[in-house]
């Protein structure tokens, strides 16, 4: 260890959080959370005698930590999956596997929603919070959780008798209506949300006001709630925000210096094109804070018209993106990214010249992840990308192709397939080497977002009847059309007067020329 890096260590907080350790070179290659910084990241530098070898190799390459603070370790959670992600060190192995994430789930829209978990979130309509890598941890914090805010694991059974959860306050008690059960879950979802100091001012509050009525029971179930908020604080607290000290992020300060930006990019919005053969056609529009996946600001767009055609279905997507009602609403991008190449931004700077607006843009090529700057129209000082052309740097080629620069940030390196989320060849660590694995995470999340929005569209049509593509009838009227006649081929078989016995002539006259 040497000498400026044990100085530094005097100076780990007692607090959690996620490290960093670094190589000579800079590179980050290895990301760690800790529920108490001091112990653990020294931990690494003491006796390497029961140490693995993986840790030894580690140990040895350490040349500097950094480090920053959480308010809990559920959050140190969740940013070290973050950070894993975009910065894919070589030693964390498990985190990188996509496979390992674990998200909570709550529906919200229906009568009795239930807390589950899931590794594949999907676009239903339901609540989800993660992702976490750390499956135990979660489960383990939503058990202490399900004491100060009963909840169900399944839906419960209408007229049922209680169940044992109920009897020892897991689940709802006896007579717990809808609406009720509905309030305590959104307190649940308060405190997910980081609102801890809150809820326990708020439980505080009715404590007293229970007491003062004389309503000694409630009060004291209440004092029992308080009690065992002030446990689980001690044990492990449960948040789903972003802790990031944006000035320590190296990949958004280099992202920063390459592109001349005025400003290190906060909200930076990635988007992407998935239909097949021009049917379901859907845009995602991912949106990262501060480096981090912001779910909670994710957006999806159905195109108006389909077509097979990417430029077309990128230019309606920006155009709508950057309507003054939805930039009033969502914010301004600090920075957007297109998964495309030369057509595709082209298409959506072309948007936002229609709009009126000009915000800086660019865009990632799929296989050999170049990215593709326009150097006029992009909004982007290209004075430094230009200047890698005069002064070569290693890993880094940048070529002038008409209109615009193609910047390889990974010159030697390349994509064993589009889409993939490493890349192959020989270790190569270069200036930018964090922006890259940025731009991958960016790119592979509005991908993926991308893809499930189409699947689900793509599996309501293989399910959906001919009769919804009707115009003018409802779901009442093909209710009634199905019951009566069993079937579409019953309702094709039957006289124009037997369709009008069941919904009147002039629905009848409306749908006979579609059968």
């Amino acid at each position: 260890m040497n000498t400026a890096l044990e100085t530094k260590l005097k100076t780990l907080p007692r607090s959690s959080g996620v490290y960093f350790h670094k190589s000579i070179t800079g590179e980050i290659i290895y990301i760690g959370k800790a529920a108490v910084l001091k112990n653990r990241v020294r931990q690494y530098f003491q006796s390497t005698r029961d140490m693995d070898i993986k840790t030894r190799a580690l140990v040895a390459e350490i040349h500097d930590t950094d480090w920053t603070e959480t308010e809990s370790e559920i959050d140190a959670l969740f940013l070290e999956s973050e950070m894993v992600k975009r910065y894919m060190p070589r030693y964390n192995i498990l985190l990188r596997d996509d496979k390992s994430q674990t998200f909570v789930r709550i529906d919200m829209k229906s009568e009795w929603p239930c807390v589950c978990f899931t590794r594949n979130p999907a676009d239903d309509g339901a609540e989800y919070f993660g992702p976490y890598y750390n499956a135990f941890a979660v489960k383990k914090a939503l058990r202490y959780l399900r004491k100060i805010f009963p909840y169900y694991t399944k839906p419960p059974k209408v007229g049922g008798r209680p169940d044992l959860d109920s009897h020892i306050g897991l689940s709802p008690k006896p007579g717990t209506t809808s609406p009720e059960y509905k309030a305590t879950l959104r307190k649940l979802i308060k405190y997910f949300e980081g609102g801890r100091k809150t809820l326990a001012l708020e439980i505080e509050r009715d404590m007293k006001t229970a007491a003062g009525l004389h309503d000694f029971e409630a009060a004291a179930g209440l004092r029992n709630k308080l009690r065992d908020l002030g446990e689980l604080q001690r044990r492990i607290m449960f948040g789903d925000r972003e802790f990031l000290d944006i000035s320590k992020d190296r990949a958004l300060s280099d992202l920063k210096d390459l592109l001349n930006l005025p400003k290190i990019p906060v909200r930076i919005e990635g988007y992407d094109i998935s239909h097949m053969g021009g049917t379901n056609v859907v845009a995602s529009m991912v949106v990262f804070t501060n480096g981090v996946s912001d779910r909670a600001e994710y957006r999806k767009f159905k195109t108006k018209i389909e077509q097979n055609n990417d430029t077309y279905n990128m230019n309606e997507t920006l155009q709508r993106r950057m309507s003054e009602k939805n930039l009033k609403a969502w914010g301004a991008p600090d920075l957007l990214l297109i998964d495309g190449g030369k057509g595709q931004l082209d298409s959506a700077i072309r948007a936002m010249e229609v709009s009126g607006v000009n915000y800086p843009i660019f865009s990632i090529a799929k296989r050999e992840e170049e990215i593709i700057v326009h150097k006029t129209r992009s909004n982007i000082d290209t004075s430094v990308i230009k200047s890698l052309i005069e002064r070569p740097t290693e890993g880094v080629f940048v070529e002038s192709s008409g209109d615009y620069y193609v910047v390889n940030l990974h010159a030697g390196q390349r994509n064993a397939s589009s889409h993939s989320k490493n890349l192959r060849g020989a270790p190569l660590v270069n200036a930018y080497s964090d922006v890259v694995k940025l731009f991958q995470r960016i790119r592979d999340e509005s991908h993926r977002f991308a893809i499930s929005y189409h699947t689900v569209l793509k599996r309501q049509k293989q399910t959906a009847s001919s009769l919804e593509e009707i115009p003018g009838i409802g779901p009442a009227t093909r209710k009634k059309l199905i019951k009566t006649f069993g079937s579409l081929r019953g309702l094709k078989s039957a006289s124009a007067d037997q369709i009008a016995e069941v919904i009147g002539d002039a629905k009848a006259k409306s749908i006979t020329p579609y059968l």
